[in-house]
């Protein structure tokens, strides 16, 4: 069965989200730099082929993460993912795309990002 998670559990794990994602942002900029002088066939100083396949290697691995603790990758440029949820006792997704600085948005599970909408304020 795939893992529900409520606001607060996927909220506890935005920190480590954050510092995840800005390792892989970094890595990602640094695999289109050198992918883009190798295309041209220029010299970089991010390497060579064998830095670029190393790269590549190691974003696959970092996306991996997410799943392997049921959250969802809808997205790696940017970083989009979705953290499976009920709220009301409807399926949703709790949704987060690199930059925003907290989970605050969901959209049905049947229903895609242009669907997000603000997660309601919890009671104090």
């Amino acid at each position: 069965m795939d893992q529900i998670f409520s606001v607060d559990e996927a909220r506890a794990l935005m920190p480590e989200i954050h510092e995840r994602a800005a390792e892989f942002v970094a890595r990602r900029a640094d695999l289109t730099e050198l992918s883009a002088a190798l295309a041209d066939g220029a010299s970089s100083p991010k390497g060579g082929l064998a830095e670029m396949k190393a790269l590549q290697a190691w974003l696959s691995e970092a996306l991996a993460w997410f799943p392997e603790h049921g959250i969802q990758v809808k997205g790696a440029a940017p970083l989009l993912i979705d953290f499976p949820a009920v709220l009301d006792g409807e399926s949703v997704l709790l949704c987060w795309i690199e930059g925003e600085p907290d989970l605050a948005w969901y959209h049905r599970a049947d229903l895609g990002f242009a669907a997000r909408r603000r997660l309601p304020r919890q009671p104090v």
